[in-house]
């Protein structure tokens, strides 16, 4: 993948192709908010690969067998959703393209609402996990609009359509299958009861269900971890996730540098997945950008295209961390800039 070009996920969820599920905590009881429901007519409770994967469910964890090929019975496989992840070149973008899409008069506006309404949370969270606010602020707002858009597709239909009808990611998606239905049975609730994206991910920060077991936090303190209705709760998993996933407290997130598009400068070019800093600052200077940073940290060198031309940034550590919620590049710097743009307007 070329670094002036990335892939928007088919969900904005970073938490699609996330961290590796694990066991984890107790999940408490949360009932999800009431919205209209997309609806569909395959049923799947018939199919060998279904009755597999409910066989497996009661032997690995103990379910009734009767209760889950009642859930699968009542489940519908969406081809709305299949045709909507495998769209194909279209959702390539450059910078020039992706940032209009988040930078806009107002998602900075509602993010210092956000901010303001939730402030005693978000300096919570930075306290205790080191995570500044207004990343924080601008990861909900990238992903849900603060919460206006959470999807409205119920949970099981979407993951039981990509586990079963969508070969390229089935793996990924029957594990967070296997989760959520561990999730419903450990809230006592009704597994129709829970919206989300096209893909499952759930909530204000969307998280998949393998992250809402692993990272999702009760930051309220009402014993339940809610992250459909209660912004506290999504604050503090939202930190939650970074802090677990490399953050730096104090640390730098990105740095706009100048470069001049030579073999030097090709050649320390980080291109392909985004991994954490493995370039010391003075190596780059060397190379030939120009920047500011301290020669002594390190940093990857990062090439976006956008309208006018191309831009170089530095990606520190907390770039990366901010990667491993959503893995495309365009993702993190558009996170960035929105927390910049939010704090400077508070």
């Amino acid at each position: 993948m070329l670094l002036n070009k990335a892939i928007i996920t088919v969900c904005l969820s970073g938490l699609l192709f996330g961290c590796q599920a694990s066991t984890s905590q107790n999940t408490s009881k949360v009932a999800p908010p009431p919205v209209e429901i997309v609806t569909g007519d395959a049923h799947l409770e018939q199919r060998l690969d279904v009755q597999s994967f409910i066989k497996m469910m009661v032997t690995k964890h103990g379910f009734n067998e009767k209760y889950l090929q009642d859930i699968f019975t009542k489940t519908r496989s969406q081809p709305k959703i299949i045709a909507a992840i495998s769209r194909p070149a279209e959702k390539s973008k450059t910078w020039g393209e992706y940032r209009p899409i988040f930078m806009t008069q107002k998602r900075i506006a509602d993010g210092v609402l956000f901010y303001k309404n939730n402030e005693a949370d978000l300096k919570r969270a930075e306290q205790q996990y080191g995570v500044n606010a207004e990343t924080i602020v601008a990861i909900i707002g990238v992903e849900t609009s603060y919460g206006a858009n959470k999807g409205n597709w119920r949970v099981i239909d979407a993951l039981s359509t990509l586990a079963f009808n969508y070969p390229k990611r089935a793996d990924f998606f029957v594990k967070e299958l296997e989760h959520f239905l561990i999730i419903v049975r450990e809230n006592s609730a009704d597994p129709f009861s829970y919206t989300g994206s096209y893909a499952g991910a759930m909530g204000l920060p969307q998280f998949m269900p393998s992250s809402y077991r692993n990272f999702a936090v009760d930051f309220n303190g009402d014993h339940k971890r809610d992250l459909w209705n209660n912004k506290s709760d999504a604050i503090g998993s939202v930190a939650n996730y970074l802090a677990k996933n490399g953050w730096s407290r104090g640390g730098s997130i990105a740095l706009q540098v100048k470069a001049s598009p030579n073999a030097s400068i090709a050649k320390v070019t980080h291109d392909g997945s985004i991994k954490a800093p493995y370039n010391s600052v003075a190596e780059l200077i060397k190379a030939g950008v120009v920047t500011t940073a301290n020669p002594n940290g390190k940093a990857l060198l990062l090439k976006f295209e956008n309208t006018s031309g191309l831009e170089y940034w530095f990606g520190f550590q907390n770039f990366y961390s901010i990667t491993r919620y959503n893995r495309s590049p365009l993702y993190a710097l558009a996170v960035y800039q929105l927390g910049q743009a939010i704090k400077q307007a508070l």
